[in-house]
């Protein structure tokens, strides 16, 4: 019983942190140019997962590449500079993206 009280209170907190992250996902339209498995504007979130998945800075990276924004890695269309975002919500949204494998 105490199992099964930890794993559905560990579903629960999985639960509202993905929702919180899909929150900042939407209000900072990242929707716009991007989507889970197709590329829009730039790539899909799975692709940039998988480009990174064997990179062991790869949040670092991420995270300054949302906060700075950049051109040439993924075409001609440059990803405007996420500035607004805080350290720690450009890293969630890092993290997000890694995990979209």
């Amino acid at each position: 019983m105490k199992k099964l009280l930890i794993a559905a209170a560990l579903t629960v907190a999985t639960t509202s942190a993905m929702a919180d992250t899909l929150a900042l996902v939407k209000s900072n339209a990242c929707l716009a140019c991007h989507a889970m498995d197709r590329k829009v504007l730039g790539p899909a979130f799975k692709d940039v997962a998988v480009k990174y998945a064997g990179r062991k800075d790869a949040v670092e990276y991420l995270t300054a590449k949302i906060k700075s924004g950049g051109a040439g890695i993924w075409g001609a269309i440059p990803m405007p500079a996420q500035a607004r975002l805080s350290d720690a919500q450009a890293k969630e949204l890092a993290q997000w993206i890694l995990e979209a494998k």
